[in-house]
């Protein structure tokens, strides 16, 4: 299971997941790509022998998210998750937006981030761009910066979202709430309260309404990263160009496993990995 990082090891992941989507636009193919970057990201950190292990499974399987959850001592779940869903054939999420939101969300791990920012930041990726809330929402869950407590609430959330509004089941688990309780009945709150007062004030006040009204409004007190937003109707070349790219990469891995295969044979040993090559 993945653990919190040192802030060195965020920073050249903001890096490389910036660098690789820039270079995405202008077109160079991933795996030039990552050849290149694996050189430029800083030697004393791990990410280097990640990204050796990553174009490794870009080369044979013709996706890095694969590679990114047997590193799940390096990666997070949720990044895991985002680059799938962005590698998804049937899906309609761009990979550029999952590297906007991943170079974003490791820089704030590399500044003084907090459970909640992290949280509502990675939530509002899942509404904002319309993915799966059941898979989301437990790659979220096994986050490395949350904590027992938080871990059982955002599997709650993920049993009960769209039965019960967020804006509830937040407002319920802040001290804005505790704080009205007490006032009210005297009686001290019996659950661990996860958001403070702004939180909760906040909470209360979008009861009912569009939860991207809550969020824009906690992003806007809390100061977490905004979220990048989902491209508008309609695909110009050089939105479609990218996805195009990528699933070439995936289609002449597949067309060389039926050439090894009809010369005699796939060769296996090509995809063994030396432990150490999978423990950065």
């Amino acid at each position: 299971m993945a653990t919190m990082l040192d802030r060195d090891e965020y920073i050249e992941q903001s890096y490389f997941f910036q660098t690789l989507g820039e270079r995405m636009r202008n077109h160079i193919p991933i795996q030039e790509t990552l050849a290149s970057i694996r050189e430029e990201v800083l030697s004393t950190t791990r990410l280097p022998i990640a990204v050796d292990f990553m174009l490794s499974e870009l080369q044979h399987q013709g996706v890095m998210a694969s590679a990114m959850a047997r590193l799940d001592h390096y990666f997070s779940p949720f990044q895991a998750y985002l680059i799938a869903e962005a590698e998804n054939d049937r899906g309609c999420f761009d990979i550029r937006i999952a590297l906007e939101v991943l170079q974003k969300e490791a820089r704030f791990r590399a500044e003084e981030c907090s459970q909640q920012g992290i949280f509502l930041f990675q939530l509002e990726t899942l509404c904002r761009n319309r993915l799966n809330y059941d898979h989301g929402l437990a790659a979220i869950s096994e986050d490395p910066i949350l904590d027992e407590s938080w871990r059982d609430w955002v599997l709650q959330v993920r049993q009960q979202m769209g039965f019960s509004g967020l804006a509830e089941m937040i407002y319920l688990r802040s001290h804005y709430w505790a704080r009205r309780r007490q006032m009210a009945s005297g009686k001290p709150p019996h659950q661990t309260l996860l958001f403070g007062e702004k939180e909760g004030q906040i909470a209360w006040a979008n009861r009912g309404k569009d939860p991207l009204f809550l969020f824009a409004a906690l992003q806007r007190q809390l100061g977490y990263p905004r979220v990048p937003r989902p491209r508008g109707p309609g695909q110009t070349s050089e939105q479609v160009l990218p996805g195009i790219l990528r699933r070439l990469e995936q289609i002449e891995a597949r067309l060389k496993l039926l050439e090894d295969e009809q010369k005699g044979g796939i060769d296996l040993s090509s995809y063994y990995v030396h432990p150490d090559k999978t423990h950065p």
